[in-house]
């Protein structure tokens, strides 16, 4: 029997127990729980029950995002939602870039799960012209130029892939399609934070989100000061104090949770 690959150090998923209200936390494409753990500690620090999983194909080589599809990250998120919901009056879902896709596929899909929406930098689309080569180039080669660690905060660092996985691009792609086709179905309350600098997902995929999702009420809220990971960046504290009081706002069972 082939052994596991063993899971990068740092890249571990979390499970931090707290009150009737969930947080699901998703991690972006080729990264890991780790750009997550400083908001999801400042969340069970406010009271909030919060989980983070590690996506298939993620946080162990990038050979194994090649053979991981959209359909498994999906499965994975899912699953966890259904832990949450075991231990929880409502669950909020919060994504960071491919996460902010899957978090907003899950409220497409099961809409009664979902309470609220808390998405930094989703991505939707790219605008970059040799993006249209992508389903070539895969064919050619398995791996291209990372993405990843895209933040402007001096010794930051983002636990992800030193490589673009080409197939497993090919497969957000996908996604992409999928969930852009799908987003008048999403009601739930909808917070995004987008950097106004960013390098990885162009602000088009925003504007298309706040346009065609049926939530009747969404926030926008612009970070200044960070880059694509704006989890890790400057702006971190403000997103993790507003996130805990926009959800309070919005989820009666979350306004008895601590500050």
């Amino acid at each position: 029997m082939p052994q596991a690959i063993p899971v990068m150090p740092g890249a571990e998923p979390f499970d931090l127990p707290g009150g009737p209200v969930g947080v699901l936390l998703c991690h972006g494409f080729t990264s890991t729980p780790q750009s997550m753990r400083s908001w999801g500690d400042h969340l069970a620090g406010a009271g909030f029950s919060v989980a983070c999983p590690l996506l298939p194909g993620h946080g162990t080589r990038w050979e194994d995002a090649n053979t991981s599809t959209e359909d498994d990250w999906y499965g994975a998120l899912s699953a966890a939602l259904d832990d949450l919901l075991t231990r929880c009056d409502a669950v909020v879902v919060a994504g960071l870039s491919m996460g902010g896709t899957l978090a907003l596929r899950l409220a497409e899909r099961r809409p009664d799960d979902v309470t609220a929406l808390v998405l930094v930098n989703p991505s939707l689309l790219t605008e970059r012209r040799d993006a249209r080569l992508l389903p070539v180039l895969a064919r050619v080669t398995p791996v291209w130029a990372a993405i990843a660690g895209d933040i402007k905060k001096p010794g930051a660092t983002e636990l992800a892939y030193p490589r673009l996985p080409t197939r497993a691009a090919v497969a957000l792609r996908r996604l992409w399609a999928a969930v852009r086709a799908d987003l008048g179905s999403v009601r739930a309350p909808l917070l995004v934070f987008r950097s106004v600098t960013d390098h990885v997902v162009e602000p088009a995929s925003t504007r298309l989100l706040l346009e065609r999702a049926a939530s009747t009420d969404t926030t926008e809220v612009l970070l200044h000061d960070s880059f694509h990971v704006a989890t890790l960046d400057n702006d971190a504290p403000l997103l993790f104090a507003r996130s805990v009081q926009w959800i309070r706002d919005r989820v009666p069972a979350a306004r008895g949770t601590t500050a």
